[in-house]
């Protein structure tokens, strides 16, 4: 099999979200046959509604740094479905990728022979188990491991962690999480272990109380990312410039843009210290994450920002960059959405930041059609583009601070025109 075969099986699995088995029966069974590489190393396990890739990136960075042979996890990907899968800052080698997924098809074609599982595992619980498998023959000393949705039957799930980590919780999914924060929180805490040390990033009031509460339950220590007091904030358009204060003094340089990066840099901190990193370390690897597509410059002249915003809080941290470092210039939105996502809150919040919108659509089934969305939405200068070429072509008519959002498939569509 080559390695467009298999993406082409994992693609006719169909929508991770529409294919999502609410059980982890399946994804056992699989892991069981395949002599549960997961069970290998050490995991640090990443849930929450946004921040947690940003996170993973930056706790990866700095277990590269300090030596260790590191393994992420994480999802969706931009452009490249190897991106989920990384070891040591490098995407999974195709042939490395064609070994693990054979691997993992003939195992759940001999489960489905057997009925022992009820269906081919999803795309998702497929490169999960991929992954785990790659992680045992790299040989990886800790994986970060990224939730794909919720926590609590996510097919990620099935580890032990060394940590659990939680970032900050706030609506998306609620047709697969629930309508309250309560219940998204309580998903989210799915990932907690009896007796198993937890990071909490900042969390609304509600969403601290569940996690709090399951903590208890589980006898899991805690550690608030509040632990480190954040001092001498500096933002800039590139990152921002911190000291964290504890016992110790952790000046940090972080490069991934946006205020809410502050958090989610404290969290991976946070989790890092707990895990044993010394400070400069830390510092050291902190300074060198790489998060694409989040706030992502890919162009100068004229300016092209890539921002995957694509539920509230998204769009919220989004529209507080641009009201923090564009209030006096105006600026374009070029915006793309799926149809499953809370488009009105999403574009209630940017739209005003926006001097000029052209809408486009990814090359998704799901992805809402530009004259769907004209129809949908309310702005005095708007314009429809087919996609994410023309949209681009259209802005350098005039030029003006640009910003790709709404849909990461957008952005990865717009990062493979520059990178």
């Amino acid at each position: 099999m080559t390695f467009s075969d298999t993406v082409r099986f994992l693609f006719s699995l169909g929508p991770e979200l529409k294919t999502v088995k609410w059980d982890l029966a399946r994804v056992r069974a699989l892991l069981e046959k395949l002599g549960n590489p997961q069970a290998e190393p050490r995991c640090i396990h990443v849930a929450g509604t946004n921040g947690k890739g940003s996170t993973c990136a930056m706790i990866a960075s700095v277990l590269d740094a300090a030596g260790y042979r590191t393994g992420v996890y994480t999802s969706p990907h931009l452009i490249d479905p190897r991106e989920r899968i990384q070891v040591c800052g490098a995407l999974l080698s195709e042939a490395a990728w064609v070994e693990a997924f054979e691997a993992v098809h003939a195992v759940a074609e001999d489960l489905l022979g057997r009925d022992e599982i009820d269906a081919h595992p999803s795309f998702f619980e497929t490169v999960t188990a991929m992954a785990f498998l790659a992680f045992a023959a790299a040989k990886v000393d800790v994986v970060v491991l990224e939730v794909g949705l919720g926590g609590r039957l996510d097919a990620t799930n099935v580890i032990e962690p060394e940590i659990a980590v939680i970032t900050p919780i706030d609506f998306d999914h609620e047709a697969f999480l629930g309508s309250s924060i309560e219940s998204i929180a309580a998903e989210k805490a799915g990932i907690l272990k009896q007796g198993r040390p937890a990071v909490f990033a900042a969390q609304r009031p509600e969403a601290l109380a569940v996690l709090e509460r399951r903590a208890l339950e589980l006898n899991v220590p805690v550690r608030h990312s509040s632990y480190w007091r954040v001092e001498d904030l500096r933002q800039e358009r590139g990152g921002s410039r911190f000291t964290l204060v504890a016992d110790e003094e952790i000046p940090i340089v972080c490069p991934l843009a946006g205020e809410h990066q502050v958090e989610n840099a404290r969290t991976a901190v946070t989790t890092l210290d707990l895990f044993g990193a010394p400070a400069a370390v830390i510092r050291e690897g902190i300074a060198r994450a790489v998060w694409p597509g989040r706030l992502e410059r890919v162009a100068e002249s004229p300016e092209i920002i890539l921002d995957g915003a694509h539920n509230p809080a998204g769009a919220k941290a989004l529209a507080a960059y641009i009201q923090r470092f564009y209030a006096k210039e105006p600026v374009r939105l070029i915006y793309g959405a799926m149809r499953d996502k809370a488009i009105e809150e999403v574009t209630g919040t940017l739209l005003p930041m926006a001097h000029e919108v052209i809408l486009t659509a990814a090359d998704q089934p799901r992805a809402l059609s530009p004259e769907t969305l004209l129809q949908m939405l309310d702005h005095p200068r708007m314009r429809t583009a087919a996609n994410i070429g023309e949209a681009l072509r259209m802005a350098r008519e005039n030029p003006m601070p640009t910003f790709v959002t709404g849909s990461l498939f957008l952005v990865g569509e717009a990062r493979q025109l520059f990178v």
